[in-house]
């Protein structure tokens, strides 16, 4: 799966998009089909670092898009096992030091393929060796995750151990009070959240902080109504969304901003129809993919995000996202 732009751009290559404002569908899955066909490009290796996160955005994105089966299960499964290190933790790509982040990804690839009965028969005991890679990075007195032996914290870390130990069944093998505790101190005056204590709130940090809760099933200690009045902010007269004030409006936001509203239920405080026109403005009708913003290059990871976006506003011809 490549990381690397283009070739289309947001807006299509016109600059212009016909009137009947849609999605194209099919113009969607044949980009996404598309992209490890590009190996003779130089971006698809300097973003080989993004490899196996890129697989799974693009799997997701084709699962909303109704078609599954639009990318060879086997051959994506034998590269997801490719990636697995002995420890159970997992690189971005084969001979790739082993972090969470990608061994997020390939748990929720597992669980998207429905393989960790595949993965155990090819790894014994691979689900257990997983669970105890991620338990290994909690720090047991802050409650917060590494993301990888050398000890950068993040509660984008946090949130990815517990959402791939709760796919696993495992949760057990941390601390999840701690690290519901970490999550409560990053909560700032404006009901957002930040990376760590005390930092700036931001709408992709807020939905690590929010998914965590909710995968704790403590989004009781959510003040939702002074959260949901922050992202409902977001929006721009545009239709977009931004990260945080004074920012450029992005369609993956469309996903951070509001998969949270959704998660605390108030996915009503923001104007549906201007954001799905905002996300369809960034696509390519001709070749597919989205961008950022209208006349920017597509890539994988705005593709999904934006097709997410329109999932959590029911959005027709898309199957349904779940928030967390």
């Amino acid at each position: 799966m490549s990381l690397a732009s283009g070739p289309g751009r947001g807006g299509s290559l016109t600059g212009q998009l016909p009137g009947d404002l849609r999605l194209f569908i099919d113009k969607h899955v044949a980009y996404i089909q598309s992209l490890d066909t590009r190996r003779d490009e130089l971006e698809y290796w300097l973003t080989e670092h993004l490899r196996l996160s890129g697989l799974y955005w693009g799997l997701t994105a084709l699962h909303l898009l109704g078609r599954p089966d639009a990318l060879p299960r086997v051959e994506v499964l034998d590269f997801v096992v490719s990636c697995m290190h002995d420890n159970g933790g997992f690189g971005a790509a084969p001979g790739h030091d082993a972090h969470m982040l990608y061994t997020v990804s390939a748990v929720q690839l597992l669980a998207t393929l429905d393989a960790f009965g595949e993965l155990e028969q090819r790894v014994a005991g691979g689900k257990q060796s997983i669970g105890q890679f991620i338990a290994s990075l909690q720090d047991r007195e802050s409650g917060t995750f590494a993301g990888d032996e050398w000890g950068e914290t993040d509660t984008r870390f946090l949130y990815g151990a517990l959402n791939a130990l709760s796919l696993l069944n495992l949760t057990h093998l941390v601390d999840v009070e701690k690290a519901i505790q970490y999550v409560q101190a990053c909560a700032n005056f404006d009901g957002g959240y930040g990376m760590s204590p005390g930092a700036e709130s931001h709408a992709g940090q807020v939905f690590t902080c929010v998914g965590a809760l909710a995968i704790a099933g403590r989004l009781d200690l959510v003040d939702t109504d002074k959260l949901g009045g922050w992202l409902s902010e977001r929006q721009l007269p545009n239709g977009g969304l931004n990260g945080r004030p004074e920012k450029l409006e992005d369609v993956c936001y469309s996903w951070w901003v509001m998969s949270s509203l959704a998660m605390i239920g108030r996915l009503h405080w923001i104007s549906s129809e201007k954001l799905a026109a905002f996300i369809l403005r960034c696509q390519d009708p001709e070749l597919g993919g989205f961008a950022d913003r209208p006349g920017d290059m597509v890539d994988v990871f705005h593709t999904v995000f934006g097709i997410a976006g329109l999932s959590l506003i029911q959005y027709p011809g898309l199957k349904e996202v779940n928030p967390v």
